[in-house]
C-alpha cells in the first residue's frame, strides 16, 4: 500500500517503518496520525512480523507536531474552541485520541526500535518514549519543545520519559527547553547505543530486530508484558503477576525446539502469534 508520510514494509519477519516527509522535516500531520495508526493497527492484529523499527529520513528524525494544524479555520483541519467548558472538554478529548497512536506503539505484541537522527523534538520524543529500544547517531539530540512555544507536552513524554531517565534531568528538559544531546542521552540511559552515521545505526537496528525475529514470539511477548507491568507496580504485585503470566505462556515444546535446534547446529523454528480476531468483525448473521 502507498502512503504519503511513512513507508513500511516487511522483510523476514522484521516490520520497518519510516518517516518520510524530509523537506518538511518529517513534522507530524493528521496524515501522519492516521497512517500510523493503520499501519500499527495491521501489525498488531496479524502474525506476519516478529520486530519493529521506526526510523527517519533526512536531517531529523521528526521536528514533532506540526502546529499550524491547530491554527484553526477551515484550511487547518482542527478548530480548539477554548472560550466554553464543553469547547476545552473537547480538547480533552482530542488530546487522548492523538495519545492512543503512540499507546499502540507502546501496546504492540513485538519490540519496537527507534533508530534516531538529528533532531527528536516534541511529538518525536513522545513517540520514542513509547518505543522498547532506542538507537540514535551522534547528531541526535532530543528536546521537550513544547515549553519553548508557551505550552506543557502532553502527548506522554512526561508521562513515560521519568520512568527512563533520572527525574531531574525530565525537570531540566520540561522547564527550560533545552536538547538533551546523543552523548548525555546515553549517558542518563535514553539511549542504547550512538553510533558515528545514520548508516551504521539503522544496519544495527535491523540486525537487532532480525536477532528478535528468531526468539519465540510468545516469549518475547511475555517478556514485554512483564517489564511493562513491573514498571508500573511494586516488585511483589510484579513477582506475583509473573507467576500468572509464566502459567499461562509456559510452553515445553519451545525448550525442547531449542535444545535440538542447538544440538543440530541450526536456528530454532518458533510458531508465530496467531491473528488476533476482532468480535465487531466476526461474521455473525441476525436471525
Amino acid at each position: 500500500m502507498t502512503y504519503q508520510c511513512i513507508n513500511f514494509s516487511i522483510t523476514a519477519k522484521v516490520a520497518h517503518l519510516v518517516l518520510n516527509r524530509p523537506a518538511a522535516f518529517n513534522t507530524m500531520q493528521p496524515v501522519l496520525w492516521r497512517e500510523l495508526t493503520e499501519v500499527l493497527q495491521a501489525l498488531q492484529r496479524v502474525p506476519s512480523a516478529r520486530a519493529l523499527v521506526i526510523s527517519s529520513t533526512g536531517k531529523h528524525f521528526t521536528a514533532g507536531m506540526a502546529l499550524d494544524v491547530f491554527a484553526g479555520g477551515p484550511e487547518s483541519g482542527i478548530s480548539l474552541d477554548e472560550k466554553s467548558a464543553g469547547g476545552r472538554a473537547s480538547i480533552a478529548s482530542l488530546i487522548s485520541d492523538m495519545q492512543q497512536t503512540f499507546n499502540l506503539i507502546e501496546q504492540l505484541r513485538m519490540p519496537v526500535i527507534a533508530a534516531i537522527q538529528g533532531g527528536c523534538i516534541g511529538g518525536g520524543l513522545d513517540m520514542v518514549c513509547a518505543c522498547d529500544i532506542r538507537l540514535a547517531v551522534a547528531d541526535a539530540f532530543f528536546c521537550i519543545q513544547e515549553i519553548n512555544i508557551g505550552m506543557t507536552a502532553d502527548m506522554g513524554t512526561l508521562q513515560r520519559l521519568p520512568k527512563l531517565i533520572p527525574e531531574g534531568i525530565v525537570h531540566e528538559m520540561a522547564y527550560t527547553g533545552r536538547r538533551l544531546p546523543a552523548q548525555r542521552a546515553l549517558a542518563v540511559g535514553l539511549v542504547n547505543e550512538v553510533f558515528e552515521t545514520q548508516e551504521a545505526m539503522l544496519e544495527a537496528a535491523m540486525k537487532m530486530a532480525r536477532e528478535i525475529a528468531e526468539k519465540p514470539p510468545v516469549a518475547i511477548w511475555g517478556s514485554k508484558q512483564a517489564i511493562h507491568y513491573a514498571r508500573d507496580h511494586s516488585t511483589h504485585d510484579a513477582l506475583q503477576q509473573m507467576g500468572w503470566l509464566q502459567s499461562g505462556l509456559w510452553q515445553s515444546s519451545n525448550l525442547l525446539e531449542s535444545f535440538i535446534a542447538k544440538q543440530q547446529g541450526r536456528s530454532p523454528q518458533f510458531d508465530d502469534l496467531p491473528a488476533l480476531q476482532s468480535f465487531a468483525q466476526a461474521k455473525y448473521e441476525l436471525k
